[in-house]
This record gives C-alpha cells, sequence and structure tokens, in this order.
C-alpha cells in the first residue's frame, strides 16, 4: 500500500473515531484539484430488488457496482446476505464482495477508504460507479464523511464496557431507547459497539446522538453522489422478504452457517450479530426439535421485517436521496429516470 494511501486512511481513522481535536476537525479542506465526477448511489431495503437493479443498470450504462453491504464483505457469508453469484460478476466487476475473512474486522472507516479507492479507478477507467447496498451508516459516511464526535474518554469508556459485559447488551440499549429513542431506532440491542459509543458521546456532551449535526462537517467535494433510495409499498416487502427467508433455508442457510463457525464467525462480534446467522447460531445451540425450527423461522422473518422498517426510517432522513417505488415503475422506466439524471437531463 502506497504511503499516501496509508496517511489518508490513518486521518480518516483519526476523525472517526474522535481523536482530533475540534480546532483541528474544523480547519479548512483545499478544493478538489479535479472536476467533480458522478457516482450513482443505489439504496433500498432489503428483499426491494437492489442487486438485479444494479447489475441492469450497470449493462446498460458501462458501470461497474461497488458493494455497500457491511456483511457482503465477507467469505462464506453468501446466502444469507444474498450476495450476487460469482458468474453474474462476469458480465458486470463487483467491489467489495469477499474481502475480508469471516472471522476479520471491517469497519466504516475501511468501507469509505475502499468505496473512494474505487470510485476513482472506476472513473479513471472511463466506466460508471454504481454504489450500492443497504448499509445505511456506510452510505452516510461516504457521502458527508465519517463522523467525528468527542474524543473518547478511556475510562468512561472502559466503564461502559464493563457494564456492557456484565449486564448484558439489552439493559444498556434499553438505557439508550431512554434517553434517545431517535438514535436507538436505528440500530439493534446487539449493536454493542454503536450503543457503547452513543452512550459515551451523550455522557461528555450532554446531547443525544441525533441531534448531532452531521452537516457542519466539511464534506468531501470529490465525487457529486446521484442517490436513490428504491423501495415498495411495506406489505409487499413482507412478503418478499418472508418468500426470501424460507429461500434461503431451502438452498442451504443453515449448511453455510455450520461451515462460518468452523472459519470463526464467532470471533467477530459484528459478523456473528448479522441479521439471519444470529437466529440460526441460536437455533444450532438448541435440539433443533420441530418446534425449534418453527421458532427460529419466526423469528428469522420478524428481525428482517424490522431491518426493513429501520431501513425505511432512516432514509427518510437523508434528503440526497430520492425515493423510486418499484412496484410503481417498471424496471426499464425505473433505470431511464437514474440514468437521465446522471446525465444531466432531469
Amino acid at each position: 500500500m502506497a504511503a499516501g494511501t496509508i496517511l489518508e486512511k490513518e486521518e480518516i481513522e483519526r476523525i472517526f473515531f474522535g481523536l482530533f481535536t475540534t480546532q483541528v476537525q474544523k480547519q479548512p479542506i483545499d478544493p478538489p484539484k479535479q472536476p467533480i465526477q458522478k457516482v450513482i448511489v443505489l439504496s433500498g431495503t432489503t428483499a426491494a430488488g437492489k442487486t438485479e437493479f444494479a447489475l441492469e443498470l450497470a449493462k446498460k450504462i458501462g458501470g461497474e457496482v461497488i458493494s455497500a453491504d457491511s456483511m457482503q464483505v465477507y467469505r462464506g457469508m453468501d446466502i444469507g446476505t444474498a450476495k450476487i453469484k460469482q458468474h453474474e460478476t462476469q458480465s458486470v466487476p463487483h467491489h467489495l464482495i469477499d474481502i475480508r475473512d469471516v472471522k476479520d474486522i471491517y469497519n466504516v472507516v475501511d468501507f469509505c477508504l475502499d468505496a473512494r479507492e474505487c470510485c476513482k479507478s472506476i472513473l479513471a477507467r472511463g466506466r460508471v460507479p454504481i454504489v450500492t447496498g443497504g448499509t445505511g451508516f456506510y452510505l452516510h459516511s461516504l457521502i458527508y464523511g465519517p463522523p467525528g464526535g468527542p474524543p473518547s474518554v478511556p475510562a468512561l469508556r472502559s466503564f461502559l464496557e464493563d457494564e456492557i459485559a456484565r449486564l448484558g447488551s439489552e439493559v444498556l440499549y434499553q438505557r439508550l431507547q431512554s434517553l434517545d429513542p431517535e438514535y436507538a431506532a436505528t440500530i439493534t440491542k446487539n449493536d454493542k459497539q454503536k450503543i457503547v459509543r452513543s452512550l459515551e458521546i451523550i455522557e461528555l456532551t450532554g446531547e443525544k446522538v441525533s441531534s448531532l449535526s452531521w452537516r457542519e462537517r466539511q464534506r468531501p467535494l470529490e465525487y457529486d453522489f446521484r442517490c436513490w433510495f428504491l423501495h415498495r409499498p411495506r406489505e409487499e416487502i413482507y412478503k418478499r422478504i418472508d418468500k426470501r427467508c424460507e429461500k434461503m433455508l431451502n438452498i442451504g442457510f443453515l449448511d453455510e452457517v455450520k461451515q462460518l463457525i468452523e472459519m470463526g464467525i464467532m470471533d467477530n462480534s459484528s459478523a456473528s450479530q448479522a441479521i439471519g446467522y444470529r437466529q440460526a447460531l441460536d437455533f444450532l445451540m438448541t435440539e433443533q426439535s420441530g418446534a425449534d425450527y418453527r421458532y427460529f423461522l419466526e423469528k428469522f422473518r420478524r428481525v428482517t421485517r424490522n431491518y426493513a422498517k429501520r431501513q425505511f426510517t432512516w432514509f427518510r432522513r437523508e434528503p440526497d436521496f430520492r425515493w423510486l417505488d418499484l412496484a410503481l415503475h417498471d424496471y426499464e422506466v425505473a433505470m431511464e429516470m437514474v440514468i437521465q439524471d446522471y446525465i444531466g437531463r432531469i
């Protein structure tokens, strides 16, 4: 890795983890030296049809897809993440898929650096970057830059980490819900790192995490992100989710999870808490009776539907995203809207 790339990553990490002073964070950023280039961003709820849409769009406009899915980076997490099949990527290059072993950590800082590098290389080849995924925090950080927040205080951080280990994440999550229900609604009781960091911010600043302004940061100006949120009516999404969950199980999801246990998924707190995988891991620890399986399937469906609800909530607060109803517009019409926006006609 080049020295400049290493330095850039270190700067991003210092900003994200709050290690810069306020004065340094407010230093002006030099204007971009190159003309701003467009990047298409496609997000949406789980089961809305993002993957297929992005693939067909890329074929039409000479694009390459950059995954913004926090779990598709891991090798072996295929069925449960609805990862695109390898043969489908032969006609359209895909990036940031299968780039980490499941026991390795990958976070938003890594994603911001990797995604920007992908955009740069794709544009240099005269092709169109299409960032696709439903991880709202990753996309927000790519567009606006990673958040800062106050510097971490080791004593307070250690105290909160001890509390979550002793009392459990659900207890601290309930505390967060009482202090900042808006932010708590965007994460789950299993997001231990986010729970600890948010409680730390509240304690240090006396402010809700949801009230901290992202817009006060210097927004990176390298790219003009053209953002779309693909969706369908909620009841249709829920039906598609139920069918998807059943299909995943029919094609070997539980066998996939068994293999991931051997590969070290339990060493990765984020991967082992991923939707579907956490429920499958819990099921594999039961007697696996018929009743156990029915309970697992219903919980698998329920947590996936709840995730879709949180995606709706998150992207309602994202002003740069235009909503595109795939039940109202067929794929051809919807794609034409995205293409015309990209070329500057709408």
